[in-house]
């Protein structure tokens, strides 16, 4: 209720003490009328954020409507004791937190340097809505006074990185606690996102840039993480690919290994690092500015009013930082198969061995697989989380025989016949239908929203906005890996939910099988041009080059999966 309806309510219910009638007459028509212009008033505002190309005013707009609320809170109740004791914890994982860091030596001439011009243009992209580091510079700041301080920084990103030397201002972190769950139990529950100078951001991306330009396209290609026109789509239907064409041999089976780590990003070895990067050819001068920035970082925790104190760490990479994701990608780069029935597959910290076994030597090398790996962890410190670690075994062989468990360090395994697999639910008897109700669940909640907006009789176009990113994002998740191999009853109930949602909205939508097509054409195409993909090699042009060589299948599982359904899809089009 606005303040002008609220005036206008009590001047009506003052009309009616008085016992005048035109009076109270009066006073109930303005009261409409003022009720009218707020919801006019309402719903333009709404429709204006709605129409914002602006994601931020976008669902602002939508949470108003539906009166949604998040969960995911930063943690602002606690006690300076409490932040104290979260620092300790966060930084559990330092390895020598005394030792002090050699220095590579640093070569003038193998220096990075930055221009002016990229320094400007990276302030430009500053998002003003980010949240200041510890220096309390705020990203508007730096975006609105680009051009008057983009030489100063030129100048100090320089020096910095001529002389391998990050300025301990600008590498201080204050973590701010997240909730990973609603249900708090201990502090291993949070998560620890680090609030760093903005600043420091623009370098880091400036180093990124310089650091991509130089490694080869080929390097760590079962890494689908942070690369071009990859996503957890391509590393599922690698994966699936390779356990479906060994399944077509008799007596043969795949053991698949969900491998989870803790905080992995804060395990990393600044100098191991940098001796895995000087391997990979980048500069010496390069690796000791990343090693000067990894070591010696100051971390703090914040809770609301209550801040801890300062400790020095050596050991990890805030999870906030824009070289995190690449230098974890880069430090885990060696982390590979030591068997050709073997195949290890990453996309970010998510890990995943899969054994493609047939007899008793198939059988030890995934051990011998796992074994290795476990050692490899440890010589690289990171912490192999058993507990949350999973394995899932797909058997399809008449005459089965037992499997024994598979045990790491000591403790077994947990075999599951289920698992959320980069989003998308994974079953040993490599059927969807659990995926499918997932999504189905998901979709249904959106629709209610759907059903709100159109209560409140927001315009068409508006409508079909919001479905296509919030309920068709939904049902279209990595559709690509599981829609050819879905039941037509799963496909049925997908379709009901577009249905559905064309009642609601009142003009046609794109059908899911429309959108299957058109997204498996694409992704074909972003393969073929991409020869360090791992399934580019599987598409093979015919004498005729025109057509592309099929994929001989014995059975519809891999008839109808990514890669098969893909060649005939290109086919199909010649």
């Amino acid at each position: 209720m606005t303040k002008e309806v609220w005036g206008l309510l009590k001047a009506r219910n003052a009309a009616f003490r008085s016992g005048d009638k035109a009076l109270y007459s009066s006073a109930r028509a303005n009261l409409r009328r003022g009720i009218c212009q707020a919801k006019a008033s309402y719903r333009g505002r709404i429709e204006k954020q709605l129409r914002s190309n602006s994601t931020r005013q976008v669902w602002q707009g939508v949470q108003h409507i539906t009166n949604y609320r998040s969960s995911n809170q930063p943690c602002t109740e606690g006690t300076t004791s409490l932040a104290e004791e979260m620092n300790i914890f966060f930084a559990r994982f330092e390895a020598t937190p005394t030792t002090a860091p050699s220095q590579l030596p640093v070569h003038s001439s193998s220096a990075l340097t930055v221009e002016e011009s990229e320094v400007r243009q990276v302030m430009r992209k500053v998002n003003p809505r980010k949240a200041a580091g510890p220096d309390g510079v705020s990203g508007r700041v730096l975006k609105d006074c680009a051009d008057q301080l983009a030489g100063i920084f030129t100048k100090i990103f320089n020096q910095s990185l001529s002389q391998a030397t990050v300025p301990p201002c600008l590498k201080s972190s204050t973590i701010v606690p997240l909730p990973k769950r609603t249900n708090i139990n201990t502090l291993n529950d949070y998560r620890p996102v680090a609030l760093t100078p903005i600043i420091m951001k623009c370098l880091e991306r400036l180093v990124r840039s310089h650091i991509l330009a130089g490694l080869p396209a080929e390097l760590d290609p079962l890494q689908f993480a942070y690369k071009a026109k990859r996503s957890p789509e391509d590393a599922v239907s690698t994966a699936l690919h390779a356990a479906l064409t060994h399944l077509e041999k008799q007596g043969s089976y795949v053991r698949m290994l969900f491998v989870d780590f803790s905080s992995a990003f804060n395990t990393i070895l600044p100098q191991r690092l940098v001796s895995k990067l000087a391997n990979l050819g980048l500069p010496s001068a390069t690796c000791s500015w990343i090693l000067d920035f990894l070591t010696g970082r100051s971390q703090r925790v914040r809770l609301g009013p209550h801040t801890s104190t300062a400790l020095s760490l050596n050991t990890g990479s805030p999870q906030g930082c824009v070289l995190s994701p690449l230098l974890y990608t880069l430090y885990t780069h060696d982390c590979v198969s030591n068997y050709l029935s073997n195949k290890i597959i990453k996309f970010a910290d998510d890990t995943t061995v899969v054994g493609l076994i047939s007899g008793g030597k198939g059988e030890l090398e995934y051990r011998d697989e796992v074994k290795r790996l476990s050692e490899w962890c440890k010589v690289n410190n990171l912490l192999l989380n058993t507990s949350k670690t999973k394995e899932l075994v797909i058997d399809f062989r008449k005459n089965k025989t037992d499997i024994q468990p598979l045990t790491i360090s000591g403790t077994c395994v947990e075999r599951v016949p289920v698992f959320r697999f980069l989003g998308m639910e994974l079953e040993d008897k490599l059927t969807w239908s659990t995926n499918t109700k997932e999504l189905l669940k998901k979709a249904q909640q959106r629709l209610y929203f759907l059903r709100i907006l159109k209560k409140n009789r927001l315009p068409s176009d508006l409508l079909q906005a919001f479905y296509h990113c919030s309920i068709e994002s939904v049902l279209t998740y990595s559709l690509c890996v599981w829609y050819g191999s879905s039941t037509s009853a799963d496909k049925k109930a997908l379709q009901r939910v577009v249905r559905a949602a064309e009642r609601t909205i009142d003009c046609p939508l794109p059908t899911m099988e429309q959108i299957y097509t058109s997204r498996l054409h694409k992704k074909v195409l972003d393969i073929l041009n991409d020869s360090s993909h791992p399934g580019h090699g599987l598409f093979q042009l015919l004498p005729s080059g025109k057509r592309y060589r099929a994929i001989k299948t014995r059975t519809n599982r891999l008839k109808n999966s990514f890669y098969p359904m893909a060649i005939m899809a290109l086919n199909s089009k010649a």
